[in-house]
């Protein structure tokens, strides 16, 4: 059966097209449908200390919500450094204009959130008195402002002086240097004290949202912008999933009284942290996956192919969702760019849109030549299951050689390589992966195959990887080394029959809090070959109801650096595409 998936502009991208082309098992492949419900595909994130993450509670204890310090200060209470510049300040200009420049400082050094309003000063027409009060708040008030307005009279003037919006001054001004570029909202609360966590930590549960537009509905609610959130990666839109999310000085209290009006996304399971998430800081993802409507020429077909996944996984190929889901496959630019050729690449990019709009800026997206990257390791790959197989290890081989030293490095260097990873990736082109398996920095933890290994039988295809090229000239994008094949972790599988297509047939982290019970199942892996504990046979069933469909629910943890597509596609041995599931419906 062609693997080919037609996109919205009707042109179709094929596996083969990004050099996915080989299988591990021979075994025939049968029919299943992938996401025929997004409750069908579930996705738990895995920390680094390998715990699944799960919302187990939507409640928030009393000792969750921090108490704040109250540090108001009084009108009077002026840094030393500003009330020795007002006192300056009085030789220029009448007592009245140094109460008011006093009350005004008082105003912003207090951090009062309220606006502002400017002061006038007392007419003059002495214009070098003027300009010496201009240098001297330019000069010792750098977060206020200065300019003239007509006096009452034709011959004098009066000075404005105002809040400068640039530089909110005194405390504002202090604080918004130490944020650096952070944005201003990621403050978060000014009182928050200096012995507990300053980040909220919490379970971000959504259904049929991407991660991004689940957070930007949440930061809409509190006020903050979506970019105020820290978390480890993107996952699925069309899927069920929950994450650990960060927030910077929020009340957990808060955030739960949003549940009630939030549609489809809960959060809970609050606590208090010193430092954000950044991307990467995932040891991978639990996923729970229904292949609905399933249909073979026997029960043993679907047994074998679900034993043959467990134990000998699958090719480790980057995934169709890597080449874009627009009507110009991403890895197409991404060569353009490599080549020199801006004029086509951007052609490509816009063109397709009917777009007039010509910006270049487009072309520094790294999201093109990541694609580029991988077509580039994708075809290495089968290369090297067409001339060698999947089942030894050759001479010439490279080889990982320090497993758990590559996965403590690969933790330690994931915050430098967010910005060359998901952080640059529409949703579209993600399914919860990082670029790199191990890091190229690192190659003393990669060694060739040499005579005396193959020998000794040293290595297994587990340890096989491949280069991911890097350092092109027009990004910083590092280069790495990818596994060639994969085995699933603390793989389950189970068959269950059905007739409703709407119900669900998986529980999800909602259904436990909330109760609800999943399907009864027909057929598991754990089972024994006693006929006293199989359940009828599933074909038994079908002929004697044209109602009655078959599913296969598996249950797998793979790394970061996985896509889950790529082992349903060992399964079936049929394309992985959105469209082309949506033709079995």
């Amino acid at each position: 059966m062609a693997a080919t998936a037609k996109t919205s502009e009707g042109m179709t991208v094929d596996e083969s097209d990004v050099g996915i082309s080989c299988f591990i098992s021979q075994l025939p492949g049968f029919r299943g449908i992938l996401k025929q419900r997004y409750a069908d595909f579930i996705v738990n994130e895995v920390d680094m200390d390998g715990n699944v993450v799960r919302l187990t509670s939507l409640d928030v204890s009393p000792e969750m919500d921090v108490k704040e310090e109250d540090k108001t200060k009084s009108s009077d209470d002026v840094p030393q450094s500003y009330a020795s510049a007002i006192e300056s300040f009085r030789s220029l200009c009448s007592a009245s204009d140094a109460e008011r420049m006093e009350t005004l400082v008082n105003q912003v050094t207090s951090g009062a959130d309220d606006e502002i309003s400017p002061v006038v000063l007392d007419p003059s027409s002495d214009k070098s008195k003027r300009t010496a009060i201009h240098n001297f708040v330019k000069e010792k008030f750098k977060f206020l402002v200065t300019d003239t307005v007509d006096g009452p009279d034709p011959t004098s003037k009066c000075i404005r002086v105002r809040v400068n919006s640039g530089n909110a001054g005194g405390k504002r001004s202090r604080k918004r240097k130490e944020r650096g570029d952070k944005p201003f909202d990621s403050r978060g609360s000014e009182h928050w004290p200096a012995d507990v966590g300053k980040f909220l930590k919490f379970h971000l549960y959504k259904e049929n949202k991407d991660t991004q537009e689940a957070l930007g509905l949440i930061g809409k609610m509190l006020g903050v912008q979506p970019k105020s959130f820290g978390f480890s990666g993107t996952k699925d839109k069309r899927s069920v999933s929950t994450q650990r999310v960060t927030v910077f000085k929020q009340q957990a209290s808060k955030l739960a009284a949003l549940n009630k009006r939030l549609f489809g996304i809960k959060v809970g399971d609050f606590s208090l942290v010193k430092e954000g998430l950044l991307l990467g800081q995932l040891m991978g993802n639990r996923f729970t996956i229904t292949l609905r409507g399933v249909v073979a020429d026997s029960e043993e077909t679907i047994k074998k192919s679900a034993e043959s996944l467990g134990k000998d996984g699958f090719i480790n190929y980057f995934g169709l969702q890597r080449f874009g889901s627009g009507s110009v496959p991403t890895h197409h630019v991404g060569a353009a760019l490599l080549k020199g050729e801006w004029k086509e690449a951007v052609d490509m990019i816009l063109d397709p849109r009917e777009s007039s709009y010509r910006d270049t800026s487009l072309l520094k997206e790294p999201l093109y030549v990541h694609s580029y990257q991988s077509y580039l390791w994708n075809n290495a790959a089968s290369l090297r299951v067409q001339k060698y197989g999947n089942n030894q290890v050759v001479l010439g081989d490279l080889v990982s050689t320090k497993v758990e030293d590559a996965k403590r490095i690969v933790g330690s260097l994931n915050s430098e390589q967010k910005e060359n990873s998901e952080e640059a990736l529409d949703c579209d082109q993600l399914d919860d992966t990082a670029v790199v398996d191990l890091p190229g920095e690192r190659s003393d933890l990669v060694k060739v195959v040499g005579k005396e290994d193959v020998e000794a039988e040293t290595y297994s295809t587990s340890d096989i990887v491949l280069p991911l090229p890097g350092e092109f000239s027009i990004t910083s994008m590092t280069g790495g080394y990818r596994r060639v094949f994969q085995k699933p972790i603390d793989f389950e599988w189970e068959l269950l029959t059905y007739t409703d297509s709407n119900k669900p047939l998986a529980e999800t982290d909602l259904d436990r809090i909330t109760m609800e019970k999943p399907v009864d199942k027909v057929g598991s892996a754990e089972e024994t070959e006693s006929d006293s504990n199989q359940p009828e046979s599933c074909e038994t069933d079908l002929k004697d109801s044209e109602q009655t469909q078959l599913a296969l629910k598996m249950a797998l943890t793979l790394p970061s650096s996985c896509y889950a597509t790529m082992a349903i596609r060992e399964l079936l041995k049929t394309s992985t595409s959105v469209a082309y599931h949506k033709t079995l419906n």
